[in-house]
């Protein structure tokens, strides 16, 4: 939840920025902070999710750290951001989970452990190759059918909170502008063209293993999607051709949630401490780290699913795709849905 004062820190640093405006043409948070003259808890949840974090503001302003101010704005917003997840999660039980120091390693062992209970159900294995051998096409929708629905709901209370709480608009959904926003993530830079990593420190890679991530996410889906369909509507059982589309779609995605997590774990060891909060460090690097060894996990039982190892290497990826399932809505996967909820809120204030 947010502190008290966090939240005197975070309105003392939008003032001080309202007076300023130094910086107003670098992201929709300073045009977003100049509509208001005082900054409730709801105006600094809200400016929290709009950031993307690029930095920029930092290395402008004139009362950063070291000056007696010590303005801070990606600081004060990263740590009002997390008390944002906090605000919106459900249920509230869970809220610790954002600034648990045990968020590291868990979604880890916790997925390992799930491989480990799905493994006593195994039989003898069949057909190298054959999943369903292994585990019952009927037992897999089942068991995530049920966490689908349970972490599908879980999301969607979260982001209708965070909409109720920035005053979205729902018609927004509908605006191109938005979509573009959201899809291009180009908010991730400032004034340029390349993200800020320090002090005269710029490079577009931070938004490049964002667009892999984000997209090999999406592909990943659409292929579990398409062979849902395969299987339910026209029969065919997999595991399907290396040229099918499931696979393609798959292999894709997989090598996309590779990429992208290595490459930002890679920015994170080189960007600027200052830029960001350091007690998410857990938060952050346990998503990444959980987004790569589900998709390579993948890879790996798609190379070697004609081989012995295939029923072990099966288990151990659902086990990470079903902790993984498990832990969206209370990690750092939520910030996408708020942040999409900022905007949407965004563009109702653009078009006045």
């Amino acid at each position: 939840m947010l502190s008290p004062e966090t939240l005197a820190q975070g309105q003392h640093v939008m003032t001080v920025c309202n007076a300023c405006r130094y910086c107003e043409a670098y992201c929709p948070v300073f045009q977003a902070m100049e509509n208001r003259t005082t900054f409730s808890k709801r105006d600094m949840l809200y400016l929290a999710n709009l950031c993307h974090n690029c930095g920029e503001c930092l290395y402008a302003c004139q009362y950063a750290p070291p000056h007696e101010f010590g303005i801070n704005v990606p600081r004060v917003l990263a740590e009002t951001r997390v008390a944002s997840y906090e605000e919106f999660s459900w249920p509230s039980l869970m809220r610790p989970a954002f600034r648990s120091t045990a968020s590291m390693l868990g979604p880890i062992a916790g997925s390992l452990i799930l491989a480990w209970i799905l493994w006593q159900f195994v039989p003898s294995p069949g057909p190298l190759g054959d999943f369903y051998d292994v585990i019952p096409h009927d037992d897999m929708v089942t068991l995530f059918g049920a966490v689908g629905v349970f972490v599908v709901a879980v999301l969607l209370v979260g982001l209708v909170r965070a909409m109720g709480s920035f005053g979205a608009s729902t018609t927004a959904i509908f605006s191109l502008t938005v979509w573009g926003d959201i899809l291009s993530l180009r908010h991730l830079h400032g004034t340029g063209t390349d993200c800020t990593s320090d002090i005269e420190r710029r490079a577009p890679w931070r938004r490049y293993f964002h667009h892999c991530t984000f997209y090999g996410f999406a592909l990943c889906f659409a292929s579990t999607t398409v062979a849902a369909i395969y299987h339910v509507v026209f029969g065919w059982r997999a595991p399907y051709p290396y040229t099918s589309v499931p696979v393609v779609l798959g292999t894709a995605g997989g090598l996309g949630l590779v990429i992208g997590p290595v490459g930002q774990l890679a920015q994170r060891l080189r960007r600027d401490p200052q830029l960001g909060d350091p007690q998410q460090r857990a938060l952050d690097v346990s998503f990444i780290v959980m987004l790569f060894l589900t998709s390579a996990t993948g890879l790996l039982l798609l190379v070697l699913r004609a081989r012995q190892a295939m029923p072990m290497l099966l288990v151990v990826h659902l086990g990470f795709v079903l902790g993984l399932f498990l832990t969206l809505p209370y990690g750092k996967f939520v910030h996408g849905l708020y942040r999409m909820a900022a905007l949407l809120k965004f563009s109702t204030e653009r078009r006045r």
